[in-house]
């Protein structure tokens, strides 16, 4: 009876020893379909730190970040070596995720020349410390531009061009400060036709610059204004004088002079005259 019991103790043994890595290996198949079924994640740089318009981006500036696979902007920068060596476009915020729009391959000549927009021109003017908005344009802002000229007896002004880009103050075309500084020049980012404008402009009277707000982006349509005629500061309307009329004299008429009734008498030595009584003849 015992041997007989044996045999059966191992097969069944066997049986539940095969259900149990049946169950184990089903319950490791489900495991790897959620692994699955759960999205991964991606490398992503970000700006370590503020990165100026026009910066020659290194290795400091970046960092890296892990998001959602599918969830990463078009145009990112997988790694930091992506991004090393580029030009800053813009100005870029701390944290901002890197894109490849915001930045230009490093190429021969001056870094300024990279950062141009396609089919646009920088154009320099001088300015001074009124001309240049008291020293606060940095490179980014953005401005308008105004002339003010002589038209025959009258004083005129112009809007040229309006919100463009400052790509340099002076000879820098980055700062990572926001304090004032006095310049002598100034390069705007201008299309071919403003160009040709500006340098109208310049040539015919003086140049001034108008900062503007970096969230206004309306252009205005403006024309040439005439300056108004020169006032006193308090202008009174002067009373009229009330004169009184003239009255004119009235005219006398001058007839000749009456005849000389007068005759001579001689009494001795003496001689006079005397006047004949009327009605004598």
């Amino acid at each position: 009876m015992l041997s007989r019991r044996g045999p059966i103790l191992i097969v069944m043994s066997l049986i539940l020893a095969a259900a149990a890595a049946w169950f184990a290996l089903e319950y490791m198949k489900s495991l790897e379909a959620k692994k699955e079924a759960t999205p991964g994640t991606v490398p992503v740089a970000i700006a370590a730190m503020d990165i100026p318009f026009g910066t020659k981006v290194e290795a400091r500036h970046v960092g890296m970040i892990q998001m959602l696979e599918g969830t990463a902007p078009k145009g990112n920068f997988p790694s930091a070596a992506e991004v090393e060596g580029k030009v800053a476009r813009d100005s870029i915020m701390q944290g901002e995720i890197l894109l490849a729009p915001q930045f230009t391959a490093e190429g021969e000549g001056s870094t300024l020349a990279t950062v141009i927009t396609e089919n646009m021109r920088a154009v320099s003017i001088r300015v001074n410390d009124v001309v240049g908005v008291a020293g606060f344009l940095l490179p980014g802002n953005r401005v308008d531009v105004v002339s003010a000229y002589r038209d025959g007896t009258q004083t005129r002004s112009e809007t040229i061009v309006q919100n463009v880009k400052v790509l340099a103050v002076d000879q820098t075309a980055s700062t990572e400060k926001n304090e004032p500084v006095v310049v002598r020049a100034v390069t705007l980012e201008v299309t071919p036709d403003d160009a040709e404008k500006l340098a109208l402009a310049a040539e015919r009277g003086a140049i001034q610059l108008a900062l503007r707000n970096p969230a206004d982006d309306r252009v205005a349509m403006r024309g040439s204004l005439p300056l108004p005629p020169a006032a006193s500061p308090i202008q009174v309307a002067a009373e009229p004088v009330k004169t009184s009329p003239v009255k004119a004299k009235p005219r006398v008429r001058i007839g000749p002079p009456p005849p000389d009734t007068s005759v001579t008498v001689i009494r001795g030595t003496s001689v006079g005259k005397e006047v004949a009584p009327k009605g004598e003849g």
